[in-house]
């Protein structure tokens, strides 16, 4: 059943739909940069973190600081291949639904 996102969270069925947002861009992500065939410094950096973020995917909602340092570390990793655009600006997206980091 899908909910309104006012007080609670929406979920479809048991899962929240944030989660499901994320798995779904960090997977397409995941296969757009395992289709490239461009080496890069930083791509076993990317690889990592993407796998990481899925990862937090199967484990419930994933903790928000967690989710922005992922996101922080695969931006200045693939942030400049123009390819992996479309892709990144997906899962920049589905952490952005998690909302800001608490403030320290």
């Amino acid at each position: 059943m899908l909910r309104s996102l006012g007080q609670r969270q929406a979920t479809v069925g048991d899962e929240d739909v944030r989660v499901a947002a994320l798995r779904t861009a960090v997977s397409r992500l995941r296969r757009q940069l395992a289709l490239l065939p461009a080496d890069f410094p930083d791509r076993a950096i990317a690889e990592d973190e993407l796998a990481d973020l899925a990862a937090m995917t199967n484990h419930g909602v994933p903790e928000v600081p967690r989710l922005h340092r992922a996101l922080l570390l695969i931006v200045g990793a693939i942030g400049s291949v123009s390819a992996l655009s479309r892709g990144l600006a997906e899962v920049r997206h589905a952490v952005e639904l998690f909302g800001d980091p608490p403030r320290r």
